[in-house]
Parts: C-alpha cells; structure tokens; sequence
C-alpha cells in the first residue's frame, strides 16, 4: 500500500496540489494523469523523497521500484549487476559476502556473519537472481552479450531499458514508473504491458500513451482541481466520468446563479420600498444558495484542424528501391512505397533506428534527381521537425512570428488560430525564446493550420504534448483531407494511420498497408519468434 497524506506542493508561485490525500494498493494499476504542468512527475519524485513537498507525509512499502531518471548513476556497473541493484537488501548482502570471501584472515565471527548473509541472499532467491535478471533484460530487449557490459559503453535509449529492469527486479511490493516506455521498441512495449498487467503489486504510472492505460491500468489517479481524484477503470472510462461529474457541477450552478439573479432583481426592484423584510429574507437566500468556491480545472484542450488550400494530385509520393547507410551499417535497403492523396502513413521503431533519416531521405534532392523519390503534382508540404524549436524564430513575439507566415490571412484570424492552440490574449506577447516544450510546439501547429497544407510530415509530434492535446491531434489527422506521414511511439496516435512504415529488425524497412492492430497482429506472427 502507498499512501500519501496532506501533501502540499507549490512551484513557481502556484500551488500544484494542497492538502492531498491518496492511497494506491496491491493489486492495482494506477495511471498518474494530468496535463503538462499539472505536477505529476513532481509527485512522484516526493514519493520516493527524491524532492520535498511543503508539508504531508508519503509511506512505501519496504521493497519498491523506481525507474530513476539518472542515466550515468551506474556508469562504473556493468548491465546485469546494474539491474540487481534495484533490490537493495539482496545486493548489499551479496556485496557484503563478496569482502567476507576475500579476506585473507577469516575469523569465527566472519564465518557467523557469512552465514546470516547466506540466508538472506537465499531468502531473496538470490541465487537465481542474474538468470532473473537476464530474463528481464532480454524481455526489454537488451541481448544477452550486453549483459556484461559497462553501463559506460551502452547508448542512452538501452540504458533506459536497463533501469527499467532495475525497477522492475525483485518482486517489488510497488513499482512507480514516470515514462516507462520512452526509447522502447514495439517488442519491447507489448512485453511490458503483458508484464504490468500481471503485475500483484501497487502499480503507479506516468505516460502519456493513452493505448497503454487503457490496456494496463485499471484505476486512474487524476491531478486536477489543485487534489488528485482517483476514478475506477481505464483512461477512457475516467474522461467519460469526469465530463459527467463536471457536467453535473455545471448544471447545478448554473441553476443556483439563476435562480440568484432572480433574487437580485426582486432586491433591487424592492429594497426600498415596503417589502424590506422580504428583500432581507432573499438577501439570506442568496447567501445560502452562493456556490461554493470551485477551484478551476487545469484541464485544457486545444482545437486542432488542418484545412486544405488546394488539393494535390491522386498521386502524393512514390519511393523506389530507396537506400541508405551509415558506412557498412544500413539503416534501409531498396525501401519501395506509394502513398496516393489522403492517406495516412505512421512511421514506427525505435529511438536511433532511421525514422528521422528516412524523412530526411524523402526531401533529398539527389534522390529526386536519381528518380528514387518522386512527390506528385501540386504538393505543398508543412513540416514539423523533431527540434521544433528551432522552426521557431527568436527575437519575436507568439503573434509577431505567426502573423509573419502569412500576413494576408490577417490580425483577426490570426488571434483566433492562437486562441484555438490556447494562447488566449497576453499569451501572444509572449517571446518565442520562453516557450515550454508544450508551447513550441503548440505555436508550430499553429503555423501548419495558417499555411493550409495539403501534406503534412511530422516527426514525434506528441513530444510535449499532454493526453489532451494528443487527443486533439490524432482526430484532426482523422479529419484532415490532405495526406500526413508521421513519426510516433504514441500506439494510438498511430490507430489514425492506415500505411505503417517501420523496422521490424534493424535495417529491414517495410510498408505494411493496413492499421496499427493489423500491422501488431502480423508482426507476431512473422516475427515473434525469429
């Protein structure tokens, strides 16, 4: 059981949350909600006391997984001992034999000592705990002629894979995991799922794929209204109850405030005359039918629709016998694709594996030369790069950059494509150079409903993005009429696509014409068990 009691948080000059209390227990799947800002990273962090809160308790269980976010803490470690190390009492006592052994004069007392360590590695079910390890790793897809390597030598999306093994070695009684599956593969992720799901402990998790709360969680801890609101179910069940609960907030208060307004008026029209003992006895209605201070949620969608200016051809893209390599490394090999007008093409796969390269390969103009890709007629394409922030001009405001693209559209429809990207009045003062990740990329979105495109590329658009705005994004790729390739690791993002580009080894590149579900279902079959 994790509970947490009277937390209290401030950041900035704002209160995250006050006065929380939450338990998650055994036996459940918590998914950690919120949009970005809200605190939920800062949560956890004083869950497991690496932050302070301004006042509360929290109490863990005694054996508890974290996925830490410190890529080079275990640096001078090699990969399995890295993950052996997430259970603290085993490692210290199979460290502890390790100088007992090495003593050159071993004493009674040594011998004594050794035993009681004997019993807890035995306890702990130390002695199987490398081929443990190693079942976790190559679960998470890390070979296992890695296992014995310096953390050192390994490249940051493994070393991601090797923590979360940390976190999740042991047995833990509670396991909290802030991104759990940033840097993972497809594999890697159906795998952790299949795990979670199992899992018997207090699970607590942050990740903005809406795909894997759905599937894994089973009760949503909601950050909103300054409190944490815990709904029963999956991601989708928790939005319905919440819009009928705020729904119902709303009704009732917009009835009180009428029927307040209607005391007003009589007050008003009588409170001089003779009826002053009745306007005194609708004064203490009034008071009594007041609604009570209702903190605001932080909960905000934007409105994302990409409109098309003029139509390309039927014909959008056509990709013959495309290559490329990095020295003998080869990232794709005669890659052939043909995307017609209003297609959608999700382009999958690990971090570092070329789905930026492949983009990048497709405006090549060599290759256009070479005749290995050719865009169709009329096409006008809007990019957003994977460092977005750099599209973005400094020395600018918000609506200075933004009226800049397209001056013509004028001041009036450019203030209203901001405020549908939520930035609502002041915000559009603002310097492009103290946006958030969230805001960048907000405003670049913007740019791309201003320029009516009719392709749209896209490389990890959801980066920064919370549920909400992701949300916001996959139904505006549903309704776009022109023709998007994308870049995600977000599943149901994805579920817009009906192409799926992507790697199901290393350097095997394949268009697979169907749906995410479809592409998942024949990827087992003809790889799962190669």
């Amino acid at each position: 059981m994790i509970t947490i009691g009277n937390v209290t948080k401030g950041f900035g000059g704002r209160t995250l949350f006050r006065e929380v209390n939450a338990s998650f227990s055994p036996g459940h799947n918590y998914g950690l909600t919120g949009p970005n800002g809200c605190g939920k990273s800062t949560l956890m962090k004083i869950m497991v006391a690496a932050e302070e809160s301004d006042q509360g308790t929290v109490t863990l269980p005694k054996r508890t997984g974290w996925l830490r976010q410190d890529h080079f803490a275990f640096d001078e470690h090699s990969v399995l001992d890295t993950v052996i190390m997430g259970h603290k009492a085993l490692w210290d006592a199979m460290e502890e034999k390790e100088v007992l052994y090495a003593k050159e004069d071993f004493t009674d007392d040594d011998g004594m000592r050794l035993g009681e360590l004997e019993g807890v590695v035995a306890e702990e079910d130390g002695y199987t705990a490398e081929s443990d390890a190693a079942v976790l790793l190559e679960g998470l897809g890390i070979p296992l002629d890695m296992h014995d390597r310096k953390m050192e030598k390994v490249v940051a999306g493994q070393k991601v894979r090797v923590l979360l093994a940390q976190a999740l070695f042991g047995t833990p009684e509670a396991l909290l995991l802030d991104e759990p599956t940033n840097h993972l593969d497809l594999d890697s992720i159906l795998w952790l799922e299949e795990f979670l799901v199992k899992y018997v402990g207090a699970l607590v998790v942050i990740i903005h794929d809406r795909r894997f709360l759905n599937q894994v969680c089973d009760h949503i801890a909601d950050i909103d209204y300054e409190t944490i609101i815990t709904y029963p179910g999956n991601y989708d069940d928790m939005v319905r109850q919440k819009a009928t609960i705020r729904g119902r907030m709303d009704k009732d208060t917009n009835i009180r405030e009428k029927k307040i307004s209607q005391l007003k008026d009589f007050i008003q029209k009588f409170g001089a005359g003779t009826r002053a003992s009745q306007t005194r006895s609708r004064a203490k209605q009034i008071e009594k039918l007041r609604p009570d201070e209702v903190k605001r949620s932080n909960i905000a969608r934007p409105f994302i629709r990409f409109l098309v200016e003029d139509h390309s051809g039927r014909d959008v893209l056509e990709v013959r016998n495309l290559s490329f390599a990095y020295g003998e490394h080869q990232i794709f090999d005669r890659f052939n694709a043909h995307v017609q007008r209003g297609d959608k093409v999700a382009i999958l796969g690990r971090n570092g594996i070329g789905k930026t390269t492949l983009i990048t390969e497709l405006f090549n103009e060599a290759n256009a030369l070479n005749q290995s890709v050719n865009w169709g007629h009329n096409t006008t394409i809007g990019y957003f790069g994977h460092d977005h922030r750099k599209m973005i001009e400094p020395g600018r405001t918000v609506y200075e950059w933004l009226f800049e693209q397209r001056p013509e559209k004028g001041e009036q429809h450019i203030r209203a494509v901001l405020g549908r990207m939520l930035f609502s009045g002041h915000d559009g003062k603002k310097p492009t150079t103290t946006l958030s990740g969230g805001e960048a990329a907000r405003l670049v979105f913007c740019k791309l409903i201003l320029m009516e495109y009719n392709v749209l590329v896209l490389d990890e658009p959801t980066d920064h993005l919370d549920l909400e705005s992701i949300s916001a994004l996959k139904d505006a790729i549903e309704a776009y009429q022109g023709t998007v390739l994308f870049i995600t690791h977000d599943r149901d993002l994805a579920t817009a696509a009906n192409h799926i580009w992507t790697y199901p080894e290393a350097g095997d590149l394949v268009d697979y014409k169907g749906t995410i579900d479809e592409y998942i279902d024949w990827h087992k079959t003809h790889y799962a068990k190669k």
